[in-house]
């Protein structure tokens, strides 16, 4: 049985739908909080409910109660860390709010984790752990000590204490360093999520750095790929980067949104924002060698987000 933290979330939803369609028994966890709109998670959780292996707690990880009561009811054999307060804007305004999350959160999860005797401890990361670093591509071996915000700087703070935890109590944790995940079922605070509804409301959208950004953006189906492999090969301690093969321009990205909605986006042309990085690319040869193979080309993803928001939005 397989524990899913952030079962409600974007990446969370698809990672616990992807164990119960290969016969594994799923307990999911989310707090269903109101960072963006209850009603998507919502519906996110009526598709795993469609699944009889699947059972649900309303539960926030910051109370260590709660999740110790999951954890000697459930059992887990792994667990899949997915639960975080998502958003590198957001983490200007309200701070507390990451450090609660990532980091009280990510402990009380340790915590259980270490009790119960799990096989396999996998939680996210992000790419935006390697802050100011300028030599591409990103490698799990670069330094990552120059968080450009603050929900970079929980992220790497959690890299950090899942190693203590290996080493100490012999918890075996493995990190994944995630590359702008985007496909149907995202969050409304991503990119691709913000400009399609934008350009559908013939509305402007503000475009940072002048439009001069480079992302390794990755189909959410090759993350979950990724996210298998990895709880599939426990390791005593090990980070992963999980991207795609490829950096594609936000310009670029945008005309493939404009392509698919065929319509065109109207753009307010802005300065880099606080706590943004330009670009980012990722070295994936080390999860490659368990198998990994990003298999989608951003034409097609945006086509298939883009087909699912008419769908889910009816529009």
């Amino acid at each position: 049985m397989v524990l899913v933290t952030g079962a409600a979330g974007f990446i969370g939803f698809h990672v616990a739908r992807a164990l119960l369609e290969r016969g594994e028994r799923v307990v999911g966890i989310d707090s269903v909080n109101n960072y963006y709109d209850p009603a998507l998670k919502e519906a996110r959780l009526r598709i795993l409910h469609e699944h009889d292996a699947f059972a649900f707690e309303r539960l926030d990880i910051c109370d260590y109660d709660g999740l110790a009561r999951v954890f000697g009811n459930a059992a887990p054999e792994k667990v899949c860390h997915l639960a975080a307060q998502a958003g590198v804007r957001y983490s200007l305004t309200d701070p507390f709010v990451y450090q609660k999350s990532n980091n009280e959160g990510f402990l009380n999860l340790l915590e259980c984790a270490r009790h119960a005797r799990v096989s396999n401890f996998v939680f996210a990361s992000t790419s935006s752990v390697y802050g100011a670093n300028t030599k591409m591509p990103f490698s799990e071996a670069d330094r990552t000590d120059t968080p450009m915000s603050l929900y970079a700087a929980t992220k790497k703070a959690n890299e950090v204490t899942a190693h203590a935890y290996s080493r100490l109590f012999g918890v075996p944790c493995s990190g994944l360093r995630f590359f702008t995940v985007y496909g149907p079922w995202g969050r409304p605070d991503m990119a691709l999520f913000i400009f399609t509804k934008a350009i559908l409301e013939g509305k402007p959208v503000d475009v940072f750095n002048f439009g001069k950004m480079k992302r390794n953006f990755t189909y959410v189906d090759d993350i979950v790929q990724g996210v298998l492999l990895v709880l599939d090969t426990p390791r005593p301690y090990e980070i992963y980067n999980i991207g795609n093969d490829r950096t594609v321009g936000l310009l670029d990205f945008v005309r493939e949104i404009e392509h698919c909605l065929d319509a065109r986006a109207a753009m307010n042309m802005l300065p880099m924002q606080p706590g943004d990085i330009a670009a980012t690319e990722a070295d994936i040869r080390k999860i490659r060698a368990l198998g990994y193979a990003p298999a989608t080309n951003v034409d097609a993803g945006v086509r298939e987000f883009v087909n699912w928001y008419r769908q889910h939005y009816h529009c």
